[in-house]
């Protein structure tokens, strides 16, 4: 066999130098990678997967001392490459799909500028061993043929959109090709499929497959995924508390794993638990066409000449202690029904909750109700404050809508929270930044816990989350929805989420409703082809 594209041995990374506390987060990790091959980092958040990744390129914090027996990249030392030479590695040797494409992404700048200057920074690199140069017109259509390749299908008008004009599987689409555009020898791909729907999803890991083989580009991939892992991976390497403590073929792994904490990942994988909705439960929502537009301005006055839909025409029924599963492609209309029903966007049509049209309330009369109805993001980071400590992110809803809490009760609440979704109460004091992207979520659903509200509507609420902390929120949802008789509309792309926690099922497609039913007839006897295409999708 060839050497090893990538070697890794010994890898050990601490963060602080003397006199300075030194706080050690990598202990021993090793590994090889092959071209043209895939290799998985799987474990829990925090176990260092993503230090890993980003320790080949020097990305973590200046005051980050490295150690390692070999670190070893084409031929190239990484640890003792210049600051020059890893500027020319990063994004032309050696791609990266960021696992938080919101933090990623300049919010400056029109993603297809931000893709485009990707392009131009490694041809100028390049200049002393080209004799030409690419012209400003061929790297914008190359831009646009990346847009297009993963998925975004009108790529010439979303070329000058920002990123938070589009939708979170769009910025993770764009991501992936700002990564792939200049076709690197190995991508680091770091849950790269977090935010998508099942079918983009599949459109993605197919195109990756494709690039692999044209180019024989070996793939680092990151995930919680095990389902992925299993279909994607050629060797999976699981990482436990900075180390790596299982390192088999796919195939070997998930057959016979040989360490507790590998035979513990592949016992949490979701199944049917959903709790008994009581047959004379009373119906704590009842929407009735719920429509969403938004005006389309245009000339030099910026005049309304017409209006995007969408969401067209929604009507459900959610009784009191039953989950509502809504599942879509991304663009699909979900999340802007739900902002919709929290009174975040403008809509018509009725939502009627405790004889109440949520449609028509004013801010001053939300303000009253927004402790019974919660929200729990799909981004954690860009709905968390980063000046705030997480006792105060935690708290803020409670020191806002019940101030005659004494300071320990609002801390003893904190704490019960915390412990609830699996965190430490110990580290109530640090600020988002020093979390995961696991950790960091279930900081937001402790959060809209807290409030103990009727109504908990979850935006992809467990897309950041390992399989085994993903099984204790879903664990840990439906203990409270059967204590207190929640009621909850839960979004998500994955099929097997929805399928182990919902008792009905939305279907959504550009804006509309195209089958909804019992979760037992959406998955077992799908009526649309739309439908039918998701679940195929399904991994």
């Amino acid at each position: 066999m060839n050497p090893p594209l990538l070697r890794v041995e010994h890898l050990a990374v601490q963060f602080g130098q003397h006199p300075k506390p030194i706080n050690k987060i990598l202990h021993d990790v090793s590994f090889t990678l092959h071209a043209n091959q895939t290799l998985a980092l799987v474990g829990e958040s925090g176990s260092g997967k993503s230090i890993t990744a980003l320790s080949l390129l020097k990305l973590l914090p200046s005051n980050t001392l490295y150690s390692a027996q070999s670190l070893r990249f084409a031929n190239q030392d990484l640890l003792t490459l210049s600051s020059e030479q890893l500027q020319d590695l990063r994004g032309q040797q050696i791609g990266i799909i960021f696992q938080e494409p919101m933090l990623a992404l300049n919010p400056l700048h029109p993603i297809g500028e931000q893709i485009r200057e990707n392009i131009i920074q490694h041809n100028l690199q390049a200049r002393t061993k080209l004799s030409s140069t690419i012209s400003a017109e061929e790297s914008r259509q190359q831009t646009i043929d990346w847009l297009l390749r993963v998925g975004i299908s009108d790529a010439r008008e979303k070329y000058s959109l920002y990123p938070h004009q589009l939708s979170g599987g769009q910025r993770q689409r764009v991501m992936i090709a700002m990564a792939l555009v200049n076709r690197p020898q190995l991508l680091i791909a770091d849950e790269p499929t977090t935010a998508l729907d099942v079918t983009i999803q599949a459109q993605i890991l197919a195109l990756l497959n494709q690039l692999q083989r044209e180019l024989g580009m070996a793939i680092l991939f990151i995930s919680h995924n095990l389902r992925l892992v299993k279909f994607f991976a050629d060797q999976v390497v699981v990482m436990h508390q900075g180390r790596t403590v299982e390192n088999q073929t796919t195939a070997q792994l998930f057959s016979n794993p040989q360490h507790p904490y590998t035979q513990m990942l592949l016992n949490t994988l979701p199944t049917r638990t959903a709790v008994v909705v009581d047959s004379q439960a009373a119906t704590c929502l009842q929407t009735h066409n719920v429509r969403v537009q938004f005006p389309i301005r245009k000339g030099m006055l910026k005049r309304i000449k017409s209006y995007f839909v969408a969401v067209d025409a929604i009507s459900f029924g959610l009784k009191q202690g039953q989950t509502l599963g809504i599942v879509g492609e991304s663009g699909s209309g979900k999340s802007t029904l739900t902002l919709a029903l929290l009174g975040l966007t403008p809509a018509s049509g009725e939502a009627i909750f405790q004889q109440t049209d949520l449609l028509t309330l004013s801010s001053k009369q939300w303000r009253q109700l927004r402790p019974q109805i919660q929200i729990v993001f799909q981004d954690p980071f860009s709905s968390l404050s980063p000046r705030l400590n997480i006792q105060q992110i935690i708290s803020e809803g409670l020191l806002i809508h019940y101030p005659s809490l004494t300071t320990q009760q609002v801390e003893q609440q904190v704490v019960s929270a915390m412990q609830a979704v699996g965190l430490d109460p110990a580290t109530r004091f640090r600020f988002p930044h020093e979390f995961s992207g696991g950790q960091r979520q279930r900081i937001s659903i402790a959060r809209a816990l807290i409030l103990k509200p009727k109504i908990l509507i979850l935006d992809e609420p467990t897309s950041a989350l390992d399989h085994s902390v993903q099984a204790q929120v879903l664990t840990l949802l439906q203990q409270l929805q059967q204590q207190l008789k929640l009621s909850y509309i839960f979004i998500s792309h994955d099929l097997n989420v929805v399928r182990a926690i919902s008792h009905h099922v939305l279907v959504m497609q550009n804006g509309t409703v195209v089958e909804q039913g019992p979760v037992s007839d959406i998955f077992e006897n799908p009526k649309t082809q739309y439908t039918q295409q998701l679940l195929a999708a399904a991994v």
